[in-house]
């Protein structure tokens, strides 16, 4: 029987697949006997060092199924022949929640209200809505979609990016024509050779003075210098859940810079994550087990 390493109870899927054997794996740190065996690999979480390391290892591997939709940091580790699938829908909610919350706290003026409460002040004082606001999304993919269904009650404009045009959607070609007029720039694409930097200097020059950039895609994509540099001088403001490197060093010039609202990588990280998560693990399961072509595989830099 097609053996399954999960990192949670089989039982939380509901009903799997009656024909696989399945093992609970939490962690690959302490490595099961059976790691020759195991054909469908669900990795932790939380893709440390230790999941690259043990896959040369599986050499019965058919299939990775991951519980994030970023692969970065386990793509070139998967063996050749061997499917890589990612968590595509499983954050969709989540990360979609906090794009707008990171918005609406910085544009409200959230993070000021919590350190007044600190020291017991009552600073009164106006704040900008994002009503009448201009949302360019940067990656169209499903966060993308979610964000905008979520901005959609805000009355704001919204502008799609992606790779390559398509009905409604620009294309990443014409991002800096667009980037002028955009009162809110939220980056949701992979971590890419082509995404790697692509908020450098050139591109937070070109935001609209005053413009909020939200980051929820991957740290690399923003240039972590261009972007400091860009902050002190009062340029533009950001609100970022991904940084370079991650976890952001004590004596990071981020941390002090104005204007800077940060959490510590957390899109996913919600009570909307795990009951997603099961519902594509099972679903991709039972597609496996009835010889269909699974969902959410990973080809060419996407």
């Amino acid at each position: 029987m097609t053996l399954v390493w999960l990192p949670f109870d089989p039982a939380e899927l509901g009903d799997p697949p009656a024909t696989f054997d399945y093992e609970v794996v939490p962690s690959v740190e302490h490595v099961p006997a059976s790691v020759r065996d195991v054909e469908i690999f669900v990795p932790p979480y939380s893709v440390g060092p230790e999941v690259r390391d043990v896959l040369p290892r599986m050499s019965s591997l058919r299939l990775v199924q991951t519980l994030t939709a970023g692969v970065d940091n386990i793509r070139d580790a998967v063996p050749a022949g061997v499917q890589l699938c990612n968590g595509r829908g499983i954050h969709d909610t989540s990360t979609a929640e906090l794009v707008l919350t990171l918005t609406l706290a910085s544009l409200r003026g959230v993070p000021g209200f919590v350190r007044s409460q600190d020291r017991h002040r009552w600073d009164w004082g106006w704040h900008e809505s994002l009503a009448d606001k201009t949302v360019l999304i940067v990656g169209y993919g499903a966060i993308g979609a979610a964000v905008e269904a979520r901005l959609a009650p805000f009355e704001c404009a919204i502008v799609r990016v992606a790779r390559n045009a398509r009905d409604g959607v620009h294309p990443i070609s014409e991002l800096s024509s667009l980037l002028p007029d955009a009162d809110v720039v939220v980056l949701v694409l992979p971590l890419t050779d082509e995404t790697r930097g692509l908020a450098d200097a050139a591109f937070l020059g070109s935001m609209k003075e005053g413009a909020l950039l939200v980051n929820v895609a991957r740290g690399p994509v923003v240039d972590t210098g261009a972007l400091v540099h860009a902050l002190q001088a009062g340029r533009i403001r950001a609100a970022l859940d991904v940084v370079d490197p991650e976890p952001l060093p004590e004596h990071s010039p981020l941390w002090d810079c104005p204007g800077l609202l940060i959490s510590p990588h957390v899109g996913g990280s919600s009570s909307a994550m795990w009951p997603r998560a099961y519902r594509l693990v099972r679903d991709q399961l039972h597609r496996i087990a009835r010889g269909e072509e699974p969902v959410n595989i990973m080809s060419g830099d996407y």
